[in-house]
């Protein structure tokens, strides 16, 4: 072989290496970063449609992000199921669950940001969506036949205020001993990421949501008047993150850029508080925590 055919051949070589060099990085171009973000299914529509795609826009970083029932995604962090750089979830006594060496010492410190309303979302598809719109909601859910979705009260905080909310509801609308009981009886119980779908497919006549849910889906909903249940989602960098740095930008940017899209998604947004160890808090965010 020739000086220059060898010379051709290592420049080929070179920029074969390179390339794979390039493609084999587990976020994709070279000094790009990927945030693993778990997340309350309730966010499912929000962070996949919204939150995620304009994130990468904005920094030019990758954003993958797994949903569902709060305490399931716990779990799955102790568990080591599921590794992540974040975890919003929808109720702070989820986050008390990872905090401490018992638990894993994966929570060191979290963050309330936001509140979201229970609703009761339905089908414009039912026949009983006439009724709601004209009906007290706690009377149309004693009709006969009507199909209603709940999330599991052990998984998902969603479930156990919408248990709050029948009982509150008996109470506060001085209805029949037995109704908080009964309709909780008759109610299918879905995982939080499944129940919207069902709803929405007329499958299930009326499901609680948040609006963070039904608004993205442009499902009809009706408010619980005198009862006033809502989640409080809090937000954190994992304490053994596979990239801190990534997950501390991307808080960042949820609770600076982001936050207009979390409003038109349907959250109260609040001044951010900090729970648990302040000292824990990341240098980059602690302007923001304060």
């Amino acid at each position: 072989m020739t000086g220059s055919r060898r010379s051709l051949a290592g420049a080929l070589v070179l920029m074969l290496c390179l390339a794979g060099c390039r493609s084999s990085g587990g976020s994709g171009a070279a000094g790009r970063r990927t945030v693993h973000v778990l997340y309350a299914g309730s966010l499912v529509n929000l962070m996949e449609k919204q939150i995620g795609p304009r994130y990468s826009r904005a920094t030019g970083d990758g954003y993958q992000g797994y949903g569902s029932d709060s305490q399931s995604v716990a779990n799955a962090i102790k568990g080591h199921v599921k590794r992540g750089d974040v975890f919003i979830c929808a109720d702070p006594a989820v986050d008390a669950t990872l905090i401490g060496s018992g638990n894993g010492d994966w929570v060191r410190w979290y963050a309330r940001f936001a509140t979201a309303p229970l609703v009761l979302g339905y089908s414009p598809k039912s026949r009983f969506a006439a009724a709601l719109r004209t009906t007290p909601w706690y009377d149309v859910l004693q009709q006969p036949g009507i199909r209603v979705g709940v999330t599991d009260p052990t998984l998902d905080p969603k479930g156990k205020l919408t248990v709050a909310a029948l009982h509150t509801a008996q109470q506060v609308y001085r209805l029949r001993p037995d109704f908080a009981a009964s309709t909780l009886k008759h109610t299918a119980v879905f995982p939080e990421q499944d129940l919207l779908g069902r709803v929405e497919s007329g499958q299930l006549d009326v499901g609680f949501f948040y609006p963070t849910e039904a608004i993205p889906a442009q499902l009809p909903t009706v408010s619980l008047g005198r009862v006033h249940e809502a989640a409080t989602f809090t937000v954190t960098v994992l304490d053994h993150a596979r990239d801190p740095a990534a997950g501390s930008a991307f808080v960042h940017y949820l609770l600076t850029t982001g936050r207009s899209a979390l409003a038109a998604g349907g959250l109260h947004l609040q001044h951010p508080v900090v729970s648990g160890s302040a000292a824990a808090v990341p240098a980059s965010l602690r302007s923001l925590l304060q």
